[in-house]
């Protein structure tokens, strides 16, 4: 299973430096084409990948930071399906946001794993009620 995570925590950290970068095509090159999405800007749940590239579009080119942790990943996996949970911190100057994702995958028949549902919320959200 270590090559599972080693696997899943690299194609994370790949989509997440494109992502600083304002490129959201790492992760929608790793979707699932029926992914469900949960973040706290949305309302509802989102379905499907065609609801995730509407979404990306409109915030590429608007997501900046310098640099990022990706904390206390973690996997459970079995033969074709694997739950990455992480804290995850980004880096804008002085400014950290901080986030806990959820990304379940699923092991294609092509050999490539693929996010079928992804959860992104805030740390500490109380904290930031303030």
């Amino acid at each position: 299973m270590d090559k599972v995570n080693d696997k899943l925590v690299a194609m994370e950290k790949a989509a997440l430096t494109r992502w600083g970068r304002g490129d959201p095509d790492g992760f929608l090159e790793i979707l699932a084409p029926d992914v469900v999405y949960f973040e706290p800007y949305q309302e509802l749940r989102l379905d499907g990948l065609a609801a995730m590239k509407a979404l990306y579009e409109t915030i590429r080119g608007q997501v900046q930071f310098d640099r990022f942790e990706l904390l206390n990943p973690h996997v459970v996996a079995s033969a074709d399906l694997a739950v990455l949970t992480f804290n995850y911190v980004s880096y804008l100057g002085d400014t950290a946001s901080r986030w806990n994702c959820t990304e379940a995958y699923r092991l294609e028949p092509e050999g490539n794993w693929r996010i079928i549902q992804t959860h992104w919320s805030y740390t500490n959200v109380f904290k930031y009620r303030k």
